[in-house]
């Protein structure tokens, strides 16, 4: 099954083009899990443009979004943004789940299965 998707202007794909360039040390570990289909065969996408938003990763087959937070993302306003956009993606089916860097950091097994639950529990949903 192919999913339709909206063009991406080309500066936003620039953007998602840097941003793959210029990955945090928790992008890097997470990305060395989930590329090239190495976690239970997903495909994940990095830096994905998804709207007016560019996700960290994506995974378009189960319309899995996540997002990897710095200490900045628990200041007020940059919470709040990240609540509207979490409600916009989810809005387009999408479900969103962050985690901090440091939880990647230190348990990226721990970070790995909850990812794989969360395939499950949507693969669950579906099958009913």
């Amino acid at each position: 099954m192919k999913l339709a998707h909206a063009p991406i202007p080309a500066r936003q794909r620039g953007n998602a083009r840097r941003m793959r360039r210029q990955m945090t040390d928790a992008e890097k570990k997470l990305w060395a899990e989930l590329r090239a289909h190495r976690l239970m065969g997903l495909g994940f996408r990095r830096q994905y443009p998804i709207r007016q938003f560019i996700v960290d990763f994506a995974c378009p087959k189960h319309r899995l979004v996540i997002e990897i937070d710095g200490s900045q993302h628990g200041l007020e306003d940059i919470a709040s943004s990240d609540a509207v956009r979490t409600a916009a993606l989810q809005a387009d089916g999408w479900t969103v789940v962050r985690f901090w860097n440091d939880d990647v950091l230190r348990d990226i097994d721990g970070v790995c299965r909850h990812i794989v639950a969360v395939v499950h529990e949507k693969q669950a949903k579906f099958d009913d």
